[in-house]
């Protein structure tokens, strides 16, 4: 963190910094049909949006951000706040494009309207990763820390 605030500086870090919530606000904005927002006002650097509509129709924000990795990106953090059910906190990095934000969008409102016509396809997600999804109660229940011999 020190090392890219100095190369930053201060005029390069304000600019990161406002570019950060440019990209949050701008992102919150496009997903703002697709999923519930308990949250509309304007945002700083992240934002949160809920899978509670999806959750209707069997699919819940697990299986969304497994779907996601389907596409390549990074899922956001789920369940928090704890506050709002189904909860997705997205934080778009202060880098990212605007066509990376475009690309993101695209793949959650797609996996919204995956959610209504085919959920089996969200719920069985992800597809495309060489792990496919993990027993996390079974691995919980049976945890084994050991490397193996």
């Amino acid at each position: 963190a020190y090392a890219y605030i100095k190369t930053l500086g201060g005029r390069g870090l304000r600019e990161v910094s406002e570019n950060a919530v440019i990209n949050a606000n701008y992102l919150k904005e496009l997903l703002r049909e697709d999923y519930e927002l308990p949250y509309p006002a304007h945002c700083m650097h992240e934002f949160v949006i809920s899978g509670s509509r999806q959750k209707k129709l069997g699919v819940k924000t697990l299986d969304i951000s497994k779907r996601i990795l389907d596409f390549g990106m990074h899922a956001p953090t789920n369940y928090f706040p704890l506050i709002v059910p189904e909860a997705m906190m997205i934080e778009p990095t202060e880098t990212e494009s605007r066509e990376t934000l475009d690309r993101f969008a695209s793949f959650m409102k797609r996996i919204a309207l995956e959610a209504e016509e085919t959920p089996e396809v969200v719920t069985s997600a992800p597809h495309q990763t060489p792990v496919r999804r993990l027993d996390e109660a079974g691995a919980a229940r049976h945890l084994d820390v050991a490397f193996p011999e």
